[in-house]
């Protein structure tokens, strides 16, 4: 738990280094100057720094000097009386794991750590503030709008790939009934971008195989599959029947939070939404900003007879459940066939819901878009 501020290789170094018994753990005490154990600090793999009470700031401080002023990259973990409300606090002054003497609110310190997705001041974790987000996207949309009005989706997503947002750019993608298209033409100007599949967990077989199929076809070669926490879903939908209570606290926990945990990689992300969708899709821009990230809509000005056309000019695969009048594809717990030709009318049919969340404003800040 907590997300290590170490890339892969050290982190693997250092457990493997742990787990054969080798390397320097050292304790210190919250209350300990970083100057009184730098030598202790020295060649050690793992410190862990004990907190007496959760009320007593000084071990976030002694944390913070470490790295920053001693400049040790191991491993740091906070021990002792800590809650899970400091989980994102501790995780942004630099640690990487905890110990906490309350052992059996597992659930809890997951739930905290992913609450908060953005930044509003800089500390030792590097996450980008929302200002900085702000001011690294381009930021002014009314511009991007009118820029991107005069281009097509494939020139969009060039510019927005190589150009705008170069290496920190991601598509989402559910690998649904039209999620081809988006990905096809991402493929053709970078087939190595960041492909985000969420995995609830609750998906029809046939999308884990067309996700599998269409990848291979399209040479997508950087899929990162993102999954619920196991521990969350067993805290919160222990019977597998949350879905049927309470659909908003399903999707939040299947898709929402998994997805806020890998937001901070990224200033923008590309989606496949359209305003012939309907609902809160009608008034879909090509540029927006939700909760202080960017969301590229290239195709949200595209028919549904542009859609079929393309499906045909490139010879691209459907979806398996298409053919049985399936529209838009998720959950099989919450997915139908469409009725009326309405494209998501098979979504929570019966329920006022027709957006898993992923696409919403926090309620703490609403979304800024222009046209």
């Amino acid at each position: 738990m907590l997300t290590s501020q170490l890339d892969h290789q050290t982190r693997t170094l250092t457990d493997a280094q742990l787990a054969a018994g080798g390397g320097d753990i050292v304790t210190l005490n919250g209350a300990d100057h970083w100057r009184d154990v730098k030598d202790r600090v020295e060649g050690a793999i793992q410190v862990d720094i004990e907190f007496d009470s959760f009320k007593d700031g000084r071990g976030f401080t002694l944390a913070s000097q470490l790295r920053q002023r001693l400049g040790f990259a191991g491993r740091l973990r906070a021990t002792g009386d800590i809650i899970p409300d400091q989980a994102g606090f501790l995780k942004r002054v630099g640690f990487d794991a905890i110990a906490p003497d309350r052992g059996d609110l597992a659930a809890d310190w997951a739930k905290a750590e992913a609450q908060f997705s953005l930044a509003y001041q800089p500390a030792n974790d590097q996450s980008a503030t929302i200002i900085d987000l702000r001011e690294r996207s381009g930021a002014d949309l009314t511009q991007l709008n009118a820029k991107y009005r005069e281009q097509d989706a494939l020139e969009v997503l060039r510019d927005a790939i190589e150009n705008t947002w170069k290496g920190r750019i991601a598509i989402m993608s559910s690998f649904g009934a039209e999620a081809a298209i988006g990905l096809h033409l991402v493929s053709r100007v970078a087939p190595d971008t960041p492909v985000l599949f969420l995995d609830t967990g609750r998906l029809f077989a046939q999308t884990e195989q067309y996700q599998r199929e269409l990848s291979e076809k399209l040479g997508l070669t950087n899929v990162r599959v993102i999954r619920p926490s196991e521990t969350e879903i067993s805290a919160e939908d222990a019977d597998g029947k949350l879905w049927s209570r309470n659909a908003d606290a399903c999707c939040d926990l299947r898709k929402v939070r998994p997805l806020d945990g890998v937001l901070n990689e990224y200033d923008a992300l590309i989606t496949g939404r359209k305003r012939f969708h309907g609902g809160d899709r009608l008034s879909l821009p090509l540029v927006e900003r939700i909760n202080g990230r960017i969301r590229v809509n290239p195709l949200s000005n595209w028919s549904a007879e542009e859609i079929d056309a393309y499906f045909e000019r490139y010879d691209l695969p459907r979806h398996p459940l298409t053919e049985m009048g399936y529209a838009s594809i998720g959950c099989w717990t919450c997915t139908a066939p469409a009725t009326d030709g309405d494209v998501r009318s098979g979504r929570w049919s019966g329920q006022d819901k027709s957006e898993c969340g992923i696409h919403r404003p926090s309620p703490l800040e609403a979304p800024v878009a222009a046209e």
